[in-house]
Order: C-alpha cells, then sequence, then structure tokens
C-alpha cells in the first residue's frame, strides 16, 4: 500500500523534494555523481501517484539497462506503486511494436535476430571480404552507430571520417557496402536486429498517426533515466512518445556521458530547457556516496576539464586525502596497488568493497598477476580474465604446440613469430574497438615474454627458451583468474559506471592511456576526461590514482593531464621491495632541436619532433636500415622485430661508442643487446 504524501517526502533533502513535487511542466534534472537521483525519480512517481497527479498505470519509467529498471521497479514495489512500469528503451518499443505492427501493416513484426554478427559475416563474405572476428565485431559497432544516428549505408563513407569512425583494415567505402549488404542479409532472412526494434516502432508510430495517439494515452507520464546517454533515434522515440504532454521528466548527468562512441550524446540534456523554455530544472548536488576529499578532486577535474556538471557538496564523513603515486613500471605499479589494497583490508575494508579501475582490458594481467602472488582474491568484470580471452587461448595454444617441436627455442623469437603470423604488428592501429583491445592483449604477450628473456639474461642464465615460457603461460592461466565472491573487483571505467566501491585504485593514468593515445580532437579528449571522472566518483572513501613511467623498459611516459592541478606534489616514487631500476633513457619531454613540447613515444624516443631535422649522418641511418633488413630476412620476421625505425634513428644520432651506452637507447634493451650490439657498433664504428 502507497504511503502518506508527506511520509514520501519526509526523508528527501530540498532538492529531491523539488523533483517529487513539480508537476504541470516538464522537468529536468541535472544529478551529479552519488546524490540519490533513482531515490528522487521513484519519490517522484510515488508521490505523484499519491497525490493524483500521476495515474499508476499511465506511468511509463525508462531506462538504459535490464539491471537499471529492475532497481527502479523494486524501489517502486516498495514505495506501493508496482503498477509502474519501468522497461528499458529497447523493451517498451518491442512490446509497443509487437501489439501494433499487424493493425499497422497486416502482419506480425518480424522476429529479432541475435544472430548478428553472423549476418555481419555473411554480408562481409558477399563481398568477398574475409576479415577477422575483431574486425566483425567493430563491423557490428558501425551497423548500430550507423542506425542510432540515422546515418545510411550510402551516406556512411562520406560522414564516418568527420565522425571519427573509422574500421581498422577497411576504409570507409567498404564499411558502407558492407552496412548495405548486412540490410540485405536481414531482408532475405525475415527478420529484423536488436537496433531495429526503436527503428522500427519509430516509424509506425510516424506513419500511424492513430496508434501514436493511443500509445500517449497509455503512457501519460513519462520519466526518463541517464538521459544524457540518449542517442537520436531515441530521441525522435521520445518526441513521439510524449506528443504534446507537459509532465514529462528526464534526469541525467553531463559529465557521465562516455558512451559517444554508441552515439550517446549529451546535448539533449543540457539542451532541454532551450526545447523547453517553461521547464522546472533542478540541480542534485549533495553527494550521498563520497567523502569530502573524494567530492574535492572530482570537483577540480570537472572545473579544469570544463565537464559542465554540478559543483557537489559531499554530505559524508570526511576520509583520507586521494593519493597520487608515481610509480617506477608497470610491475612496481601493481606491487604498489596491490600493497594498498591489502592495507585497506587489514584496516577492515572488504574485498568485495575494493576495485582496480582501468582505461582498456589489456592493463589487466600484471595486476592479476600481482594479486595471485599476494593471495588477493579478485573477480574481473565480466567474468572474463585476461588468460580466458580468446586472442590470448590462441597464442597460448599455437606456442604450446611449437614447444613440443623445439622446447630449446628462443622464448622471445618463437613469441614475435606467432605474433606476426597471426597478423600482430608494433604499430598499434587506429581503431578504438574490439580490434585495439585484441592488439593490446597481444602486445601483453611480447611484453611478458620480453621480461622473462631479460630476467633470465640478467640472472646470467642465458636465453629463455619455448618450452619454460610456456609453461610460465600455462602456470599463470591456472592460478591467475580465481573468480571469488568475496574479490577485488578489476574493470574499465567503462563497465564501472552506476557502481560504487569504498576503495577505489584508478591505474594507469598516463598520457597514452588515460587519454588514450587514439583521443584525437577535443570531443574524444573531452570524453576520456568524462571516463577519469566517472572513475573517480567511484569511490566512497579510499581512492588512490597511479600512474608508471615506464613500460617494458623503455622511458619517457608523462602523467595524464587530467592531474595537473587536482592534487598537490605527487609522492616519491614507488617501486617494489628489492627493485633494480632498468637500464633507460631519462628522456626528455621537449625536443632537442627546437624546444618544444613533444607528444608522442616515437617523438621521445627520437628526442625531437619528426619533422625538425635530423641529427645523424643519411649514410650512417642507411646502412643500418640495410643491416636490419639482411638480419630480418635472415630470421624470417618484420624488420621492425629486430630494431624499428624509431630505435635505429636514435641510434644513428646518439652514436653510442660501446655496450653500455647502446643500453641507454630506448628500445634495445638486453637481450637485443646481446643479438646486435656488435654489429652495430662496427657499423657506427666504421663510419667515425
Amino acid at each position: 500500500m502507497i504511503a502518506e504524501p508527506s511520509a514520501l517526502l519526509s526523508g528527501l533533502d530540498p532538492e529531491q523534494a523539488q523533483v517529487a513535487t513539480t508537476f504541470g511542466a516538464p522537468v529536468v534534472v541535472i544529478a551529479g555523481a552519488g546524490t540519490g537521483k533513482t531515490r528522487a525519480l521513484t519519490h517522484r512517481i510515488a508521490y505523484g501517484v499519491a497525490t493524483g497527479a500521476y495515474t499508476a498505470n499511465a506511468v511509463l519509467a525508462v531506462t538504459f539497462t535490464t539491471r537499471a529498471a529492475g532497481e527502479l521497479r523494486s524501489r517502486l514495489r516498495a514505495l506501493g506503486v508496482p503498477a509502474v512500469q519501468a522497461r528499458t528503451f529497447h523493451s517498451a518499443a518491442l512490446r509497443q511494436a509487437q501489439y501494433f505492427w499487424p493493425r499497422a501493416y497486416g502482419s506480425h513484426l518480424p522476429p529479432v535476430s541475435d544472430e548478428r554478427l553472423g549476418m555481419v559475416a555473411d554480408a562481409a563474405r558477399r563481398l568477398r571480404l574475409a576479415p577477422d572476428a575483431s574486425t566483425l565485431r567493430d563491423l557490428l559497432t558501425e551497423v548500430s552507430w550507423a542506425k542510432v544516428t540515422n546515418v545510411s549505408p550510402a551516406d556512411y563513407a562520406d560522414l564516418a571520417e568527420p565522425a571519427g569512425r573509422e574500421v581498422s583494415g577497411l576504409d570507409a567505402a567498404q564499411v558502407g557496402r558492407v552496412l548495405g549488404r548486412y540490410e540485405q542479409v536481414k531482408s532475405d532472412r525475415g527478420v529484423i536486429d536488436f537496433d531495429d526494434i526503436l527503428l522500427c516502432t519509430e516509424a509506425m508510430l510516424a506513419e500511424h498517426g492513430d496508434i501514436a495517439e493511443e500509445v500517449r494515452g497509455t503512457y501519460r507520464h513519462l520519466v526518463v533515466d541517464e538521459y544524457q546517454d540518449v542517442n537520436p533515434v531515441q530521441q525522435n522515440l521520445l518526441n513521439l512518445w510524449w506528443g504534446n504532454g507537459r509532465d514529462h521528466c528526464v534526469v541525467g548527468d553531463p559529465a557521465q556521458t562516455i558512451h559517444s562512441f554508441a552515439g550517446a550524446t549529451p546535448a539533449f540534456l543540457t539542451g532541454f530547457a532551450d526545447r523547453y523554455p517553461d521547464a522546472r530544472v533542478v540541480r542534485l548536488v549533495r553527494d550521498y556516496r563520497s567523502s569530502p576529499q573524494v567530492v574535492g578532486m572530482a570537483n577540480r577535474v570537472a572545473r579544469r576539464t570544463r565537464l559542465g556538471t554540478v559543483v557537489l557538496e559531499s554530505q559524508c564523513e570526511p576520509g583520507p586525502e586521494p593519493r597520487v603515486l608515481e610509480c617506477a613500471s608497470e610491475e612496481d605499479e601493481a606491487a604498489t596497488v596491490t600493497r594498498w589494497l591489502v592495507e585497506q583490508h587489514e584496516a577492515g575494508v572488504p574485498w568485495r568493497e575494493q576495485a582496480v579501475l582501468y582505461r582498456v582490458h589489456a592493463q589487466s594481467p600484471v595486476f592479476e598477476s600481482a594479486f595471485a602472488q599476494a593471495g588477493v582474491p579478485f573477480t574481473v568484470r565480466g567474468g572474463e580474465g585476461f588468460y580466458d580471452r580468446p586472442e590470448v587461448r590462441q597464442v597460448i595454444g599455437t606456442l604450446t604446440e611449437r614447444a613440443r617441436r623445439d622446447a630449446g627455442e628462443p622464448a622471445l623469437d618463437a613469441c614475435r613469430d606467432v605474433l606476426a603470423r597471426i597478423g600482430w604488428t608494433e604499430a598499434a592501429p587506429s581503431g578504438q574497438g574490439r580490434v585495439r583491445e585484441r592488439w593490446e592483449s597481444l602486445a601483453a604477450i611480447l611484453a611478458l615474454a620480453e621480461d622473462v628473456a631479460s630476467a633470465r639474461a640478467a640472472a646470467g642464465e642465458g636465453t629463455a627458451d619455448l618450452g619454460g615460457f610456456v609453461a610460465e603461460l600455462n602456470a599463470r592461466a591456472q592460478v591467475e583468474h580465481p573468480l571469488s565472491s568475496d574479490g577485488v573487483t578489476l574493470s574499465t571505467l567503462h563497465a564501472a559506471k552506476g557502481l560504487e566501491w569504498t576503495a577505489v585504485a584508478l591505474v594507469g593514468v598516463q598520457e597514452g592511456t588515460l587519454p588514450l593515445s587514439l583521443a584525437a580532437g577535443p570531443e574524444q579528449v573531452a570524453e576520456e576526461a568524462r571516463l577519469f571522472y566517472v572513475g573517480i566518483t567511484r569511490a566512497r572513501r579510499n581512492l588512490l590514482l597511479s600512474w608508471s613511467r615506464t613500460r617494458r623498459g623503455s622511458g619517457g611516459r608523462q602523467p595524464s593531464r587530467f592531474l595537473d592541478g587536482i592534487t598537490a606534489r605527487p609522492e616519491p616514487i614507488a617501486r617494489r621491495p628489492g627493485h633494480r631500476e632498468k637500464p633507460t633513457s631519462a628522456l626528455s619531454a621537449t625536443c632537442r632541436v627546437c624546444g618544444k613540447a613533444l607528444h608522442t613515444g616515437a617523438e621521445r624516443k627520437l628526442r625531437r619532433h619528426a619533422d625538425c631535422p635530423p641529427g645523424y649522418d643519411e649514410e650512417t641511418y642507411d646502412r643500418l636500415v640495410a643491416w636490419r633488413t639482411g638480419v630480418a630476412a635472415q630470421r624470417s620476421v618484420p624488420a621492425y622485430v629486430v630494431f624499428t625505425d624509431a630505435t635505429l634513428m636514435t641510434i644513428a644520432e646518439d652514436r653510442p661508442a660501446d655496450v653500455g651506452a647502446l643500453l641507454k637507447v630506448p628500445g634495445v634493451g638486453r637481450v637485443k643487446c646481446e643479438q646486435y650490439a656488435a654489429d652495430v657498433l662496427a657499423i657506427l664504428a666504421a663510419d667515425r
């Protein structure tokens, strides 16, 4: 039974109460992280029903995920209004389309196929293309993006580049043709897909005014959660559902728009009051989740990166200041974060109340390894640990078979060869989808091989053999994903949205990772800033931000621009107990020629901009390139496996005279130095 109206308002703060009691005009709620937006929405609905402003079965509450819809239904039942409909966009649209389609078109709505990937593969085959599984997933992403942004297959090639859309290995015209064939495949099979649910419902309501009026008569009161994630098709559908109604209410936070790659835009939220001049704007600012210290950092990030959100006011007890740690290497970072998590646990924070958040999946294996060694239970959000990923299983399987034939083969050579044979290249792909994730996973396998080889060489144990490396991989695969109901959560920032933990470690906060190096242009960098903000606001009390100076022995990393001005001076560099500094070069962040800032890894390796005059003799560089070509051909490996162009340019510029100096060149390392130092130094000596 529903409570008395006054009782429904008794536990609300002034802003939440304003949301709950404002009727007769459109309402837009700008709700900061942790400000109780779901509480405000559900109490608005319950109060509206209790006072007669709403009729329970005439309310439709719309959100984006099944989990969020379930949470809304659960809270509404607890408030005594179980008759209210709380659904996802697709669930509500499908229900309407299935019911009214026979009346509108004289036939049943075509079945919704769950074989979207197979249909994309069929479309590609019809064009005599043979994309791998990763590229197929990226093509499927483009299918969805084109639909939700109203881009036809014929227009895709013209609109993809301005929108920053790209599929690695295919040009925009090819992608557009795949999209067109995909529609033919669906038509041939007599099915629609998940995205078509919204398009079909939108078309039906637009073409049949009587049906649209009946829908609007059924659901006279609409409430939309997470409105910052609405895409153009969803907004068109909302317009048809709303009609001329005045009772709609939307809630969202522009600072938490992190799905722009899927067509989401905060513009509908931020422009709501412009479209409805009589709208009531309510801002929820009281944060009931995070300590004043965490909220203070979130506000500084929002202000410095101009996220356009509210200024939060913490209602929680004070906690410790967030910590910012500069670490010597990724391994040191993982070890330091592990120690921090153990300290939290010993202080009484359960494992399940702790999380490690990162930008991309490929950052997880070093933490999985550190947790396993320390006996820290963990779970990877989504259930897929690093060693469970398809591409990683493929490489391990191939290396295992190869080890059966020749266990004594050098592990690093075998790993590079296997990766090259399956199409992996040292240069990262330009896309940001599944192809990029696959590349990162395979790069992590190579990094492990290089680390194992370097450790053996440093210990004077010779070359790491393939048999031992495969044993190491299989041992790690067996112990490094112990799923636990009471474990630390490992998650990407995207997957962490909507969740919260007492203690959060936000790792890899360095340039090239957060923001991601592929974030080109102000809009994509702004999206990265919103991801950073989301990560910070997941923490209730304890927050650690970390970054590492080196990866795989190469220096030159810089802290993320998002750290500028939001913290006090970082703590001293964190290293593992017994850490020994690897032979790296202290790369300058400025060009040695013009003195201006450097931005890319290749520029930092060269210590100059690519278009600044080189400081090396062209004939020396040509001889080094010719030597590398011969070695690569002899070993049947790509040339970059020997040395990259940037490394050869640096060698030609620095002209190291001995092994010690050669080791200081980024990209060399002990293993390559052992293999190639004599040849390289001989070439340089001959040119003096």
